[in-house]
């Protein structure tokens, strides 16, 4: 399976900054859930994106009320749940049972095996959430689950570490930093690269601009070279920042 996303410019390079629309996902409506894939995923493949780095995965998912996936199973991948709004009712394997709400970083290593479900928590109000997947740094993992609440919003720009190898809310197993980016309209927020990383910008909420180039919600920005990120928002922005090797 590909490590990155590769897309050649109308030069035949690779652009240094390629943006994934929001209606240009894969798209999945099942009755009790809708859901968009920003890569390959399930029945739905585009050899364009089959995944960025270590990042697998990102689905945004509307379940209805009462709900959900059916215990099931994985192995060897970092999962991570992102609440936008709603709450979901989360049961594992290792015997873990939590309610997981917006402000919540929440991380699961699927490691040698687990089996999870995943319900929406209310029988009146839909949950929105996106369903993250990374490749760890090496496989067999002891299966293990990991949740913490985030930083209160300030009213202000801030960038907070969801998770990662070395700090954040949870840990992360692999070279990825996974931000939390919150900008309020008319305002801007700067994040650094270092030198030979990348980045994926998943956009949760709002609109402006990510270097200069227009995004909205759903949309997603892949950033190669780059040493340094620019998000400026013209509506208020809740976004997702991938640091990846």
């Amino acid at each position: 399976m590909p490590k990155s996303l590769l897309h050649c410019g109308a030069g035949g390079g690779i652009d240094v900054l390629t943006l994934r629309k929001s209606e240009d996902r894969g798209q999945g409506e099942h009755g009790w859930l809708s859901e968009r894939h920003s890569f390959s995923f399930g029945g739905y493949h585009d050899p364009r994106f089959q995944g960025f780095g270590h990042l697998r995965v990102i689905n945004e998912d509307r379940i209805a009320p009462g709900g959900g996936f059916p215990t099931h199973g994985h192995a060897d991948m970092e999962i991570v749940t992102y609440i936008i709004e709603g709450t979901l009712a989360h049961k594992d394997s290792t015997g873990t049972g939590a309610i997981i709400y917006p402000g919540d970083a929440q991380r699961m290593s699927a490691g040698t095996g687990i089996r999870h479900s995943e319900y929406n928590a209310s029988q009146t109000a839909s949950v929105h959430l996106l369903q993250i997947w990374i490749e760890p740094g090496r496989q067999g993992l002891a299966p293990a689950y990991q949740q913490a609440a985030l930083p209160p919003l300030s009213g202000g720009p801030q960038l907070d570490l969801i998770g990662g190898p070395d700090g954040g809310a949870v840990a992360i197993h692999q070279d990825v930093r996974l931000w939390r980016a919150i900008v309020p309209a008319g305002d801007s927020l700067s994040v650094p690269l270092a030198r030979n990383r990348k980045a994926w910008v998943q956009l949760i909420k709002g609109s402006g601009t990510l270097n200069g180039i227009a995004i909205s919600a759903g949309d997603g920005i892949a950033a190669l070279e780059e040493t340094g990120l620019v998000i400026a928002a013209s509506s208020p922005i809740e976004a997702l920042v991938f640091d990846l090797q």
